[in-house]
């Protein structure tokens, strides 16, 4: 066994090279104006003496195909950038009104926070080692180092190594398409913890979870999945159906966005009086459900983007499926919670029914390109009993999730994850992962699929759990701690985190009076 790309006895002396050459490049061998992308760089316009040729016509109808799909593919992304806003109003909504600033606020800043991480190093480690990997594109070949293993004639990968801060032979039309695709995903799981830690997470600490998340533990496990990584090629090497299949992120994005809630809570604790001293819960409700539900309605809309635009291509009219996918999953969420908690309690919970419909939309994350409508029913059915199963085991165990971001992404993120494995009907993913064959499950005669999908969970939480709880517990410690004061608590982030909270108090907008004369402007003597 020896490691590919780089030797464990040169890594500590090339390492600075290899990052050198990931900010500079020494073939800038890239299409920044994209004039060359898809193949036009050498069309001239037709003359009577130079008429179009058909390779010319072949040229320009590749220049198109791949005009269209970074037109699809920026759309959609849009719409994803976009569920940044209601995220910030679903989780405003569900706390209370005294914290409500500080929680939009989290969710503003992780979008800047996510975008210089990535920027400077997150997205050379989880892409710099995919290759061509992005041929809808026209290009990406730039991205070519990968660090891993071989072990015979199967290569293993586990990071990449070019990219870094989209400089030197990065600057590409189709690399910047890759890089704004992936960087949307990422700012969607880091948010997830600003709704499940509200309430008492220090500003300070959540600005390095942000950057650490961003830069090292998102992006390692995203590139085994996504980037060529060792999950990517569990079918070449193993045989393993398809290898670990995640098409659009049901644990690269949402199961390790919950991971890290979950160690989060871990080190933060409970918020005060959600749990009585005989260990029973104390509701506390959201301050504004109407809010709350325009997020809702908003992530929905968004999720047409998250879902359908994975496949990359305008090209690939697999997205109508996607999409429509997608929203029988978010209906049949919402419906299952609906029916559920009015059987249980006797009047519909509406907070469980917006969760239901996004827990929905978390399960076809993963599979909605690989299933029919029934089983795309069943797969929202389940999702949404799971929301509200899951938020009750939270409850016993008194884990103080404060808008049940963990049963929403984290357990409907594995239920999505399984789904592949299960249902995928083999009508789609020819090529997904270098196999030849279309996804297939368990139903349709693939078990080796849903192995593969069971090693991709267990990986996701092996390597998140750890790194993410070893990051939390060094803000604790080193960085000024992670949780507010008691006082600050009780009186609301706003008033001690923020100079402006959302909902100002009568008094805070009384004018003060004015002094009666200058010496009334001098400090008094102690």
């Amino acid at each position: 066994m020896k490691l590919w790309q780089i030797s464990a006895r040169d890594m500590r002396r090339w390492l600075p090279l290899v990052i050198a050459v990931g900010f500079t490049g020494f073939a800038l061998a890239t299409d920044p104006s994209g004039a060359n992308t898809g193949g036009i760089g050498n069309i001239t316009d037709p003359t009577p003496d130079t008429p179009l040729q058909v390779d010319d016509v072949a040229q320009i109808l590749g220049q198109t195909r791949v005009a269209l799909n970074l037109v699809w593919v920026m759309f959609a992304m849009f719409l994803v950038m976009f569920m940044q806003a209601g995220f910030a109003l679903v989780e405003a909504g569900f706390t209370r009104a005294k914290n409500a600033g500080h929680t939009v606020m989290m969710n503003l800043l992780i979008y800047g926070l996510g975008v210089l991480g990535f920027l400077a190093v997150g997205f050379a480690l989880q892409m710099g080692g995919s290759g061509g990997n992005i041929a809808a594109f026209g290009g990406g070949q730039n991205l070519n180092c990968q660090l891993g293993f071989t072990i015979g004639d199967q290569k293993w990968g586990f990071l990449g190594c070019t990219g870094f801060g989209l400089a030197g032979n990065s600057y590409d039309v189709a690399t910047f398409a890759l890089f704004f695709f992936h960087l949307v995903f990422l700012d969607t799981a880091l948010t997830i913890p600003t709704g499940a830690l509200a309430e008492r997470w220090r500003s300070s600490a959540f600005i390095w979870y942000g950057l650490g998340a961003s830069m090292l533990i998102y992006p390692i496990f995203a590139n085994w999945a996504w980037g060529g990584g060792w999950l990517s090629t569990l079918g070449v090497n193993l045989g393993l159906g398809n290898g670990y299949v995640d098409f659009a992120g049901s644990g690269v994005v949402h199961l390790t966005g919950a991971v890290m809630s979950l160690t989060g809570i871990a080190v933060l604790g409970p918020r005060i009086g959600r749990f009585n001293r005989d260990g029973t819960s104390r509701a506390i409700n959201g301050h504004n459900m109407p809010l709350a539900i325009l997020g809702t309605f908003i992530l929905a809309f968004g999720w047409f983007g998250f879902n359908a635009g994975s496949t990359l291509a305008g090209t690939d009219i697999r997205f109508v499926t996607v999409a429509v996918s997608a929203m029988i999953c978010s209906a049949a969420g919402m419906i299952a919670a609906a029916l559920y908690t009015s059987a249980i309690n006797g009047r519909i919970d509406v907070g469980m029914v917006a969760n239901g419909m996004l827990g929905g939309l978390v399960a076809n994350t993963a599979s909605g390109a690989f299933l029919g409508a029934p089983a795309s029913v069943v797969v929202g059915m389940v999702a949404g009993l799971l929301v509200v199963w899951g938020t009750e085991l939270l409850e016993r165990l008194r884990i103080d999730d404060a808008v049940g971001a963990i049963p929403v992404h984290g357990i409907c993120g594995i239920w999505g994850l399984l789904a592949v494995g299960i249902f995928a009907d083999g009508t789609y993913g020819r090529g997904f992962n270098g196999v030849s064959g279309a996804v297939t499950g368990l139903l349709y005669g693939n078990g080796a699929q849903l192995l593969a999908q069971l090693i991709g969970i267990a990986a996701n939480i092996l390597w998140v759990a750890p790194t993410s709880y070893l990051l939390f517990r060094a803000i604790d410690r080193f960085g000024g701690g992670m949780r507010v004061k008691p006082q600050a608590e009780i009186e609301g982030l706003d008033y001690h985190e923020l100079t402006v909270p959302a909902y100002p108090r009568d008094d805070d907008n009384e004018p003060k009076p004015l002094p009666q004369s200058n010496t009334d402007l001098i400090p008094a003597e102690r």
